[in-house]
């Protein structure tokens, strides 16, 4: 649940093609009539060029604009303080990146929690509001990071401040209701911003956003998994992770083989032997993370009867060999970090492995280099949970039926003045979203969503048409086995 798949380290995708002067004029943007579908504002209304509004805000220096049909698509750079509560003591550059539609049209907050994608692309809410989007990369992310890194100042307060001061600059551009939105970390982080900032977004949409309260205490964890989608599906899993771990030496040799050929090393994790292990002991929570179960089920092999290649190969495809090596952890020490200092991170106990198992779920910590200290905060979650439980707002939580990360969930505050919500998609995994809940549903998280960005529909339908490049999600090559 912690692995880095390695096609997402080159998810960048240039759409289009652009000339020199194109990436830096109004050549970019299709000019139209403003608030009308499939059509962007090139300016606000007193005429001035987005991009000028964009780039008189201090702090803010253009990266690069990429043309997009009906939009405006920029990825900018914003200086922030590398420590909120004393700005003198340094800055650093973070990426965003800005879906312009329309000044007139409300605004959606986005951040995965991770890298920002400078790929032009809508999430679910921005399309159900026919909506502008802004993209946060979270603080020490690369290129996003400060240099020397501090890393005591990567914790959740000081990222709900970096979207605070985003939003405070973006604001007189984008004056109509905001919405802050992400998914899995992103959806965490959503929740962590309305914390600490609960008068900025006018609504918060999170996905599949898990809520580790108590870090030494995962039995729920444990409980999902012994009971999720079929039985004989659960079991063909345990099985073949049973005997990866019984055919350790032979499937080691192969692991040792792959890792020379790509190059890798293991100094982070110590051993080539311990990330084989955690590649293998997350096999079971990353096929009900991201595989789809309705067809995968009947994928799993044999395990009495599948050659030594075939369950080494079943192995990379669901989690991927490479994913513990330095060179698949390197992009995601700031998670690491994280987990093991805030978040917290499930620990499961897999009992079907019996004795086969020589270190256990191994913690954040081993996953982090040892030069940068860690100490684990306990009460950070708790004051969150907290929080959500007792003064929720406008907040919606939607969550997969299929996913280990939803075995603990958000409980936001019940009750018609709270206008809080919980779903849950019938059959989804982590990448669960509003257009997969039972139809009532459904309808009813649209026109609440419509109703927080001051854009009310009766028909409970997106506001914008789907888009097969903006808005088509990959579940597959999106996800990772970390939240």
């Amino acid at each position: 649940m912690r692995k880095a798949l390695r096609w997402l380290l080159s998810l960048v995708v240039l759409i289009g093609t652009m000339s020199a002067a194109g990436a830096t004029t109004t050549g970019a943007a299709t000019a139209a009539e403003p608030g009308v579908p499939g059509t962007s504002d090139t300016s606000d209304r007193s005429g001035t060029d987005i991009k000028d509004r964009l780039l008189a805000i201090p702090g803010m220096s253009l990266i690069e604009e990429k043309p997009y049909p009906g939009y405006r698509f920029f990825v900018l750079n914003y200086t922030q303080p590398v420590d909120h509560r004393r700005p003198s003591k340094g800055t650093f550059k973070q990426r965003i990146t800005v879906l312009h539609k329309d000044t007139s049209r409300p605004t959606v907050f986005y951040t995965g929690g991770y890298n920002v994608s400078t790929t032009p692309s809508r999430r679910e809410p921005t399309q159900i509001v026919d909506g502008n989007q802004i993209s946060m990369e979270y603080r020490f992310f690369n290129p996003s990071r400060p240099d020397p890194a501090d890393w005591s100042k990567l914790d959740i307060w000081q990222g709900a401040s970096d979207q605070h001061r985003i939003f405070k600059a973006l604001k007189p551009v984008y004056g109509k209701k905001w919405l802050a939105t992400g998914a899995s970390k992103g959806g965490m982080t959503a929740t962590y911003f309305e914390r600490f900032y609960p008068r900025d977004m006018d609504g918060i949409v999170s996905y599949v956003a898990p809520n580790d309260v108590v870090d030494k205490e995962d039995s729920a964890y444990d409980a999902f998994l012994a009971g999720v989608g079929p039985a004989q599906c659960r079991t063909k899993l345990q099985d073949v992770q049973r005997e990866a771990l019984v055919r350790r030496e032979a499937l080691s040799k192969k692991f040792a083989a792959y890792a020379e050929a790509q190059g890798y090393t293991f100094k982070t994790i110590g051993t080539l032997d311990k990330a084989f292990e955690a590649v293998v002991l997350d096999l079971v929570w990353g096929f009900w993370q991201y595989q789809p179960a309705a067809t995968a089920c009947g994928k799993v092999p044999d395990a009495a009867t599948a050659s030594d290649q075939q369950i080494f190969d079943y192995v990379e495809a669901v989690g991927g060999w490479s994913s513990y090596a330095d060179q698949g952890l390197e992009t995601y020490t700031p998670y690491y970090y994280q987990a093991g200092t805030e978040l917290g991170s499930p620990s499961i106990k897999q009992p079907w492995l019996g004795n086969l198992s020589r270190y256990g779920y191994q913690p954040p910590r081993n996953f982090v280099p040892r030069e940068i200290p860690m100490k684990f905060k306990p009460h950070a979650m708790r004051d969150v949970d907290r929080w959500v439980r007792h003064n929720a707002h406008r907040m919606m939580y939607v969550y997969g039926e299929f996913d280990p990360w939803g075995a603990e969930q958000f409980r936001p505050a019940k009750g018609a003045k709270h206008d809080s919500y919980v779903f849950t998609a019938p059959g989804a995994n982590h990448g669960a979203t509003v257009s997969q809940l039972v139809a009532d549903e459904k309808a009813k998280a649209t026109q609440r969503i419509q109703a927080w960005a001051g854009v009310a529909s009766e028909a409970g339908k997106p506001l914008a048409p789907y888009d097969k490049k903006l808005d088509k999600r990959d579940v597959r090559k999106e996800l990772t086995l970390r939240p």
